[in-house]
């Protein structure tokens, strides 16, 4: 069995066990996974977003108005958080259904 990779993973979507070669092939192009905002948009890193509400922020004393933008949006693992700069908030990050694409 010289040149065979016997290395197996488990896999939970389908319940079986998959070589781990073709596992890995998958978690790679599960990185391309996409983000909508609340109007079901396609967001990308660098976008800018508009509130589609007023936000309270924790931590921080301050409420964003409805109509915000923020700018230079980064994409998280989580599909459905972003990393957000803002002029009075550090490490500001939105839930998508808050945001709509500008």
């Amino acid at each position: 069995m010289t040149g065979h990779n016997d290395d197996y993973a488990y896999d939970d979507a389908t319940g079986k066990w998959r070589p781990a070669s073709e596992m890995a092939a998958i978690a790679a192009s599960a990185g391309n996974i996409e983000v909508h905002d609340a109007a079901g948009n396609v967001l990308a890193d660098g976008d800018s977003v508009v509130l589609v509400k007023d936000l309270k922020v924790k931590g921080a004393g301050q409420i964003l108005k409805q109509g915000t933008v923020i700018k230079s949006i980064r994409l998280t693992d989580n599909p459905e958080e972003i990393d957000c700069r803002h002029d009075a908030i550090k490490g500001l990050v939105l839930r998508t259904e808050f945001v709509r694409k500008r």
